[in-house]
């Protein structure tokens, strides 16, 4: 059975899976050094040569599991998606929510601080930096994102699937996606008057559909 690294590696465009742990391991430096030199140099300036200088590995090693640097952010891109659904479903399954809009304060509060302490989070966030598809050449990255967030919402809340929540959980997505890149460009930590304001949007567009 994959672990959660494993799985998020499953879904990226490698040209092979490691296979051992060592290769693994080494597989994961390149991830952490391609996180770190998006935050030092951007993507335009990311390179599969600087990825393996800063993770000490063979650009050979590179080649051998990712085609370009691309493939690599794509990867890093699901190892965050990966660690948002996890951190979000670990805070949840703690209990002590009395109701379902103390969830929307979880998921906004874990992005926050991904954004914050993350390396590399800010620059890629879920891949909208580099390609607005990256994760699913069928659907925007939101959207994989809405799908992640309205089944953690539907177990919370115990309402059915339907296409009208399916549109409002991507109505809410796109809606804090827009106001939280405004936090941020407003203030490097997130402007909290705008932060505050996105929790009440939220609460209040999704109460028309949670009770």
């Amino acid at each position: 059975m994959l672990d959660s690294a494993g799985q998020a590696l499953s879904q990226a465009p490698l040209r092979r899976l490691p296979a051992q742990q060592r290769s693994m391991v080494r597989v994961q430096r390149m991830l952490d050094a391609c996180a770190e030199l998006l935050d030092e140099v951007g993507y335009d300036e990311l390179s599969t040569t600087r990825i393996a200088e800063r993770a000490n590995v063979a650009i050979g090693s590179v080649y051998q599991f990712f085609p370009d640097k691309k493939a690599i952010t794509q990867a890093l891109g699901l190892r965050y998606l990966d660690m948002f659904s996890t951190r979000v479903t670990d805070r949840l399954s703690r209990g002590g929510f009395s109701h379902w809009s103390e969830a929307v304060d979880v998921i906004i509060d874990e992005y926050l601080d991904m954004h914050r302490h993350v390396p590399g989070f800010r620059s890629l966030h879920f891949g909208d930096a580099v390609d607005i598809r990256l994760f699913d050449p069928n659907n925007d990255n939101n959207q994989v994102i809405a799908a992640r967030l309205r089944d953690l919402l539907i177990s919370i809340a115990g309402v059915e699937e339907s296409a009208e929540l399916d549109r409002a959980i991507t109505v809410a997505v796109e809606s804090a996606d827009a106001v939280l890149k405004l936090a941020f460009r407003r203030e490097p930590e997130g402007d909290q008057h705008l932060i505050d304001e996105t929790k009440l949007l939220l609460r209040s567009y999704l109460s028309r559909h949670f009770a």
